[in-house]
């Protein structure tokens, strides 16, 4: 367990294992944090960290904005939490690694891949989020957020931010920055006192670039379709993680594998096998 500042924003990261190295994008929405490779869902079934890193080098780290790492109040696109992951990578001196995402780590993922294809040996795309429910659910939370800072001010959003447990996905209220707003209080103490209509701004211009699409919210298709990157992409099936973004995926990047099963068969033995064999082939060692 680590710290490093990258582009200004001092970031928690965790190096497990020896290998070839993997860049892990988190799974979990807006609170994107190591652990959730660990406690999340389908990820506590599978346990990648504990898997992949018998043979790799798993890099992991909270996104920025969320987790112990920090975090600032500005417009936001997907090529800047790839930045980020870059950043990352850099201060590791790693110059090439697999990057793989989980949930919305993949839209990072694909993100870097456009953004450093030289510094990406593939990608792994599990369960990417998209599909038009995800885009309306998603909508929807930065709505009530808005509503409620235009009702009752930031300092109301932070007091929120504070109670245990508060994440934008369960309480729509608290918003994007609510894991900065817990854990730091001079980030807290400057968003409360920030201009509010510039932050009314902020936030509909990120909603509009993160979520503008009902297929896979990463890139331009144009930008994937020029990609030559060996990919893996294996698909969830469910509001958040539809499984036509992830058919979308495979569409726009040329030469993409992706693994055909239902979620019922992506068991820890099946799913870690399936990942490692694309992994060995990258890595060479097939």
């Amino acid at each position: 367990m680590a710290n490093v500042v990258i582009n200004g924003i001092d970031t928690y990261y965790e190096v497990i294992g020896s290998g070839p190295a993997i860049l892990m994008c988190a799974p979990g929405g807006f609170d994107a944090d190591v652990e959730k490779w660990r406690t999340q869902g389908i990820y506590s079934q599978v346990k990648f960290l504990d898997n992949l890193s018998k043979n790799y080098t798993c890099i992991v780290f909270d996104r920025r904005d969320t987790g112990r790492t920090g975090g600032r109040v500005e417009p936001l696109q997907w090529v800047d939490y790839a930045h980020h992951a870059k950043g990352m990578l850099d201060a590791l001196k790693i110059e090439k690694a697999t990057i793989m995402g989980g949930c919305m780590g993949c839209t990072v993922a694909a993100a870097f891949g456009v953004a450093y294809p030289q510094a990406t040996a593939g990608m792994v795309l599990f369960w990417p989020v998209g599909g038009a429910k995800y885009r309306i659910n998603g909508h929807q939370r930065f709505a009530e957020h808005l509503a409620f800072v235009h009702q009752s001010g930031l300092e109301a959003v932070v007091d929120l931010a504070r109670k245990p447990g508060s994440a934008f996905g369960k309480d729509a209220r608290v918003g994007p920055w609510v894991s900065v707003l817990r854990t730091d209080p001079e980030f807290a103490e400057r968003y409360a006192k920030q201009n509010l209509e510039q932050y009314k701004l902020i936030l509909a211009g990120m909603v509009r670039s993160l979520l503008d699409r009902d297929t896979s919210p990463c890139a331009e298709p144009e930008e994937l379709l020029r990609l030559n990157i060996p990919t893996l992409i294996v698909p969830g099936a469910d509001a958040s993680h539809a499984t036509s973004a992830a058919r979308y995926l495979q569409e726009c990047i040329p030469g993409s594998e992706y693994w055909d099963v239902p979620v019922s068969a992506q068991t820890e033995p099946a799913t870690n096998a399936r990942v490692i064999e694309f992994l060995n082939k990258v890595a060479g060692t097939a």
